[in-house]
């Protein structure tokens, strides 16, 4: 047990490791004979390892990385498709063309007319402590001297991608959940989402984390299950967009209409996942339960279709915004 998850470990430092040479367009460590010395394995053992853990074989995750960042240059850039074929490693544009068609049905020059949502191969993530719910509760000095910032912000119009679940509780059962579903799974939606461009909350992270403009919500809903505040919610997974946003919608998600409105912000700063986790989340909700509503002259809106959103990115802030209105 004990080797496997230093395995997991391992392969999750490498996979990003992958990652930041692959944007840095660094050839140097993207091969599976560089890897396995670099830690002192054969090919052989490593690649058995990599498939047991990933599921599939190192070559095979790798030319699935290459392209879906690729995916983004075709998206976001006006570079020539040799160029952008060149920088991630093919041979020649149709190489890159035939790889692009093969993985996503369409090639580079129709989706850059035209850049419909298609399923990019997220990055593994097999020591995701969000997914394995393994946020701590070590107390640390940092952690008692962060303080939750409370404060108001108003929210312009915007639209919500997103998938739901009436009965789920947290991210780890919501993801348990959306599994059973077909085409509603993690690594779906989430590389989906990856493909859309213009996430209004994207600074550049990850897949699945609030830093890649991909969070959770909650929406006020008469036939949510009724959570820790005595009221129904559905939760919620996707990305905001822009008001104007015209982009096909998979099949599977729903994009909505969310109107300008004013929101009550709780904030903790950086926090390390592992060892404070849940003394974090214990300030947080304990700052939501305390807040004194009257003084402000605002109150809590639950509304029926109202949403508030779910920022936890350890690297930068956890935080909720939650719909408010004035008092009466």
């Amino acid at each position: 047990m004990g080797e496997n998850i230093n395995w997991k470990k391992m392969i999750q430092n490498i996979v990003l490791e992958i990652d930041k040479s692959i944007r840095q367009k660094d050839d140097e460590i993207v091969s599976l004979s560089k890897i396995s010395s670099m830690f002192g394995f054969s090919i052989f053992h490593f690649s058995k390892k990599f498939k047991e853990i990933s599921g599939m074989q190192f070559r095979e995750y790798l030319g699935l990385r290459k392209l879906a960042l690729a995916l983004k240059d075709v998206r976001d850039s006006d570079k020539g498709f040799l160029d952008i074929a060149l920088d991630y490693g093919f041979s020649s544009h149709e190489a890159f063309s035939r790889s692009f068609k093969k993985s996503y049905g369409i090639t580079p020059k129709d989706f850059r007319k035209n850049p419909v949502p298609v399923k990019l191969r997220t990055i593994l993530r097999p020591w995701d402590c969000y997914l394995l719910d393994i946020g701590g509760s070590i107390m640390t000095k940092k952690n008692t001297e962060d303080e939750v910032k409370v404060y108001f912000v108003t929210i312009p119009k915007h639209k919500f991608l997103h998938i739901k679940n009436y009965e789920s509780i947290g991210y780890f059962d919501f993801w348990e959940k959306q599994s059973k579903i077909p085409e509603q799974d993690c690594e779906t939606i989430c590389g989906l989402l990856d493909s859309i461009k213009g996430k209004l909350d994207d600074f550049g992270g990850f897949e699945n984390d609030s830093s890649s403009g991909q969070i959770m919500a909650f929406e006020n809903c008469e036939k949510g299950r009724i959570c820790s505040w005595g009221i129904p919610l559905a939760e919620c997974y996707g990305a905001r967009l822009p008001e104007d946003y015209k982009g096909e919608v998979p099949k599977q998600m729903i994009l909505q209409d969310v109107p300008e409105g004013e929101y009550i912000v709780f904030e903790h700063g950086p926090f390390d996942f592992e060892s404070e986790n849940q003394l974090v989340e214990a300030k947080i909700e304990e700052a939501m339960k305390n807040f004194d509503y009257e003084k402000s002259g605002y109150e809590l809106d639950f509304t029926e279709g109202r949403f508030f959103y779910f920022y936890h990115d350890c690297k930068r802030f956890w935080k909720y915004v939650r719909p408010v209105k004035k008092s009466n």
